[in-house]
C-alpha cells in the first residue's frame, strides 16, 4: 500500500484542485445554474487562499459573465452560517476586486453580481435543494437592509441526478467520494482512499486528474477524511465530557463555557 503522509497544514482540498480548471468551473457552473454557456466562455478563477477550508468547507470563487460566483463543497453537517461566512467571504473579494479604485469619487464603480452555491456532500438526510438566508441570522427579524441567499444541493450519489448528468466531472467526483464512503465500512482510511481511487481510474472515471495528480489527490483526501474523523470524535468527547462535569456538580452554564473555551480554537 502507499505511505500516506498527513498534512495538517494542507488547506487544498480535491474539490478546490479539481474545480479551479475553468473548463470544470463553467460545466458545473451550467449544470448547476442551467445556463448554456459555450466551452470558449473567458472565465477567471479568483479564488482566495485557505478562505473557507476551515470546518470542512472548500471553496472555488471565479468570474463569469460579470458574475462571481462563489461556490463551496460541503461534507459535514451543514452550516447554517454558511450565508455569514460567504458575507464575509464576498468582501474580500471585492476588496481584492476595487483595489486601487477610489471609492471616494462620484463616478460608480461596477462590481460583478454575486451568486452562492454551496454542494453538500455529506452523510446526514438532506433535502435535494435548499435556501439559506442571511436574514435568518438577524435578531430582529424583518428588519434590515441586507440579504444574501446561498443555493444548497445535495450532491451525494443518487440525488440531483440531472445536474451530475451535465457534468461529467461533478459525477465523476460523486463516484469518487461514495467509493471511499463504501470502503471505509469494511477498510481502514488510507487503503479506502487509495482502492476507491484504483477503481475510479479501472473504471474510466476522472482519469486524466487522478493519475496526472495521483499522489497529492490521496494525501489531500486522506487529510480531509482525517479532519472529519476528527471533528466527530471531539463532539463525542465533548458530550461524554459534558456529562461528566454535570455530574461534578457543575451547572449546565458553566459547563458549556468550559468546552466552548476547549474546542473553540479547533472549530472556528
Amino acid at each position: 500500500m502507499t505511505e500516506v503522509k498527513t498534512n495538517r497544514n494542507h488547506k487544498d482540498s480535491v474539490f478546490t484542485m479539481l474545480f479551479s480548471e475553468p473548463s470544470a468551473a463553467l460545466e458545473l457552473y451550467n449544470a448547476v445554474t442551467g445556463q448554456n454557456y459555450p466551452p470558449d466562455t473567458k472565465i477567471e478563477i479568483v479564488t482566495l487562499s485557505n478562505a473557507l477550508f476551515k470546518g470542512q468547507l472548500n471553496d472555488v470563487a471565479f468570474v463569469v459573465d460579470d458574475r462571481l460566483v462563489v461556490l463551496i463543497e460541503h461534507q459535514s453537517t451543514v452550516n447554517n452560517n454558511i450565508p455569514l461566512r460567504m458575507l464575509m467571504y464576498l468582501g474580500r473579494e471585492y476588496e481584492r476586486i476595487t483595489k486601487g479604485k477610489d471609492l471616494y469619487r462620484e463616478k460608480l464603480i461596477k462590481i460583478p453580481a454575486p451568486e452562492f452555491i454551496v454542494l453538500y456532500n455529506g452523510k446526514d438526510e438532506f433535502p435535494d435543494f435548499k435556501e439559506l438566508r442571511l436574514s435568518d441570522s438577524f435578531k430582529t427579524k424583518g428588519k434590515g437592509n441586507l440579504e444574501l441567499v446561498a443555493n444548497v444541493y445535495n450532491i451525494n450519489k443518487g440525488r440531483n441526478a440531472e445536474i451530475a448528468g451535465k457534468s461529467p466531472v461533478l459525477s465523476g467526483y460523486n463516484e469518487l467520494i461514495a467509493e471511499i464512503n463504501k470502503n471505509r465500512q469494511i477498510m481502514e482510511l488510507a487503503e479506502a482512499v487509495e482502492v476507491a481511487i484504483k477503481s475510479c481510474v479501472e473504471r474510466n472515471i476522472l482519469v486524466y486528474f487522478l493519475e496526472k495528480h495521483a499522489s497529492e489527490v490521496l494525501n489531500m483526501l486522506f487529510t480531509e477524511w482525517n479532519l472529519d474523523d476528527a471533528i466527530e470524535v471531539a463532539k463525542e468527547e465533548a458530550r461524554e465530557e459534558l456529562f461528566e462535569l454535570l455530574e461534578s456538580g457543575v451547572s449546565l452554564a458553566e459547563a458549556k463555557k468550559i468546552l466552548s473555551k476547549q474546542t473553540s480554537p479547533a472549530t472556528a
